[in-house]
């Protein structure tokens, strides 16, 4: 079917990671409203974020020990709203692989248990099927051995031979003492 090939996990994944963008959008749009977000959650990652990208450019350019002015408010709160949309998008993600691994990790779970179980199984059959065998030796092992069957045999044989024998015989004197009358 269509669901094996394309799992629905991630079908789910795609749906929240497109459901996070507008969500992402609100954050943001909340932040620039609010002063006490914008004040104490957009303006110090963006502050922080700014100053090291500049440091990091003067750097890489050969600037060292430059001043570096800090973003006016209106742009690090922009910058901040911005950077907390993407990390909103990037915890639902990350979050969305997460439980997927969670999921993953389960399912593996799952498969081992199976095949200890399996593996229990055939132990068990083994084991049984080891006493069986020890069984039935014991009975070959109790049994005749296969010379002493054929001196039965010979034996019935020859009692066979004897039995038939008087009987030929008992027959023949009554004969010889009829004949004598």
């Amino acid at each position: 079917m269509v669901v094996g090939a394309f799992p629905m996990a991630k079908l789910l994944y795609l749906g929240i990671r497109q459901v996070s963008k507008p969500l992402a959008n609100r954050i943001k749009e909340a932040a620039r409203r609010s002063e006490f977000f914008k004040t104490y959650i957009c303006l110090p990652p963006a502050q922080l974020y700014h100053w090291v990208e500049m440091r990091t450019k003067m750097r890489i350019m050969g600037f060292r020990g430059t001043v570096i002015k800090p973003l006016n408010e209106e742009a690090a709160a922009e910058l901040g709203a911005e950077l907390l949309g993407e990390a909103t998008i990037f915890i639902v993600g990350g979050g969305c692989l997460v439980l997927e691994y969670w999921r993953h990790q389960m399912q593996q779970r799952h498969k081992e248990e199976e095949q200890q179980a399996a593996w229990n199984a055939l132990q068990d059959e083994v084991g049984r099927l080891a006493l069986t065998l020890e069984a039935l030796q014991a009975q070959v092992q109790a049994a005749p051995p296969q010379a002493a069957l054929e001196e039965l045999r010979a034996e019935v044989r020859e009692v066979r031979a004897q039995l038939a024998r008087p009987a030929t015989q008992a027959v023949a004197p009554q004969a010889v003492s009829s004949s004598k009358m």
